[in-house]
This record gives structure tokens, C-alpha cells and sequence, in this order.
């Protein structure tokens, strides 16, 4: 009988020892951007979810490194982690309270699909829907005024809500969650801690060498 599928979701926060294998051994494997879990966190790479929004993806699309690194190179899928249309929403907004982040809501989702095409990847945009809900569900969480849920928080609730099967195993590990000062970090770690408790999904522990089943 086969084993039931594990998904990895590889943030780009430090792993534990170990993790490499452990990742490396997972039926799918999800990393983000610029993929710094690749080393370390294992090599696998199955999907890539961008931040395809702002500076960041501008980075991604413009410099040509991101395009040739191997861990893009290997990818099955692109993910764009941004709805488009929730972005655009929130410019205006986003004027007035943060005038610094003028170009965060600029969208280069067209660049990233034109990528994906051209090298015959599948492209995927995560639905407005799933942001929504996720902004509901962090609201029980208290969360300080934020501009965004992070890439990582976002690719959790999708993963859950939209791509798993009943049965699959949803592992994280290279989830800090620590970093930009306008994502609602600690709200987002007792999500993660609330998921975790429902046995929705679990954290790679730091003994990780031969927790997981064997995928190929």
C-alpha cells in the first residue's frame, strides 16, 4: 500500500539538522523566490512560489540569475502567491498609509506566466479568495496593523484549502516567522501553532533524519 503523499513547504528561515534528507525525501517540495533553503534545506525543488508583486519580483524577472538557478531550473511549477486583483485594491490605501511602499501593488504576474510558458512550466496565481480568508482567519489572532500576510503564510492557507489531498502530510520547516516589519509575524506563528495543534499540518522537527516516509 502506497504511503500517503507528503508536501514540504520550505521557508527561507534556517532548517534543523537534518532537514536536508528529510526534504529531499518528500513526494513535493515548495520553496520561495530565491529559494535560500536550497544547501542546507536539501536540493528538491517541485514548485516555486514568487512574490510577484513590487521590488521583489521585479528583482526576480529583470537580473536573469533567478531564471538560471537551479532551483528554478528544476522546478515543475511557478506559483505567483499574489492575487493581482487584491493588490490592485489595496494601492490607494496603501498611498496614504505607507507612501514608501509606492510600488509595492505593481504587478509583473504577466512575467512570470510569459517565464513559465516559455520554458514549459506550469503557472498557477493563487486565488483572491484565499486571501481573504486568510485575512479573516488571522483577525482571531490580533494581529497588529499589517500590509500583507507573508508569501509563506499565504502558500500554507492555499496549500490547505486548494491543493492538498484528504490524507496528505503538510510539513514546514524554514518557518521563523520573523522578517519584513509590516507581516503580521506573531499572529502568523499562532496561526501556524493553531494549525498545528488541529493536526492540520506539522512542524519538521529537529531530529528529521528518518521521521518521513520515502517519496519519490
Amino acid at each position: 500500500m502506497q504511503s500517503r503523499r507528503v508536501i514540504m513547504i520550505v521557508g527561507n528561515g534556517s532548517v534543523p539538522d537534518g532537514a536536508g534528507l528529510a526534504i529531499d525525501a518528500a513526494h513535493l517540495v515548495i520553496r520561495f523566490n530565491d529559494c535560500r533553503s536550497v544547501g542546507r534545506g536539501g536540493v528538491k525543488t517541485d514548485i516555486v512560489a514568487v512574490c510577484n508583486t513590487g521590488r521583489p519580483a521585479l528583482s526576480m524577472l529583470g537580473g536573469g540569475r533567478w531564471k538560471t538557478s537551479a532551483a528554478v531550473r528544476q522546478a515543475r511549477e511557478i506559483w505567483s502567491v499574489r492575487s493581482g486583483v487584491k493588490f490592485a485594491a489595496m494601492r490607494r490605501a496603501l498611498a496614504e498609509s505607507h507612501p514608501d511602499l509606492d510600488d509595492f501593488c505593481d504587478d509583473y504576474t504577466i512575467g512570470f506566466e510569459s517565464f513559465a510558458r516559455a520554458t514549459g512550466r506550469k503557472h498557477r496565481v493563487i486565488a483572491t479568495e484565499t486571501h481573504e480568508r486568510l485575512d479573516r482567519n488571522l483577525a482571531r489572532f490580533e494581529p497588529p496593523p499589517y500590509v500583507a500576510p507573508s508569501s509563506g503564510l499565504v502558500v500554507i492557507a492555499d496549500v490547505l484549502s486548494s491543493f492538498a489531498s484528504a490524507g496528505d502530510d503538510i510539513v514546514l520547516a524554514g518557518f521563523g516567522h520573523s522578517g519584513w516589519e509590516w507581516h503580521p509575524f506573531a499572529a502568523e506563528r499562532r496561526y501556524v501553532d493553531a494549525l498545528v495543534a488541529q493536526g492540520r499540518l506539522r512542524r519538521l522537527p529537529h531530529s528529521s533524519s528518518s521521521d518521513l516516509p520515502q517519496g519519490a
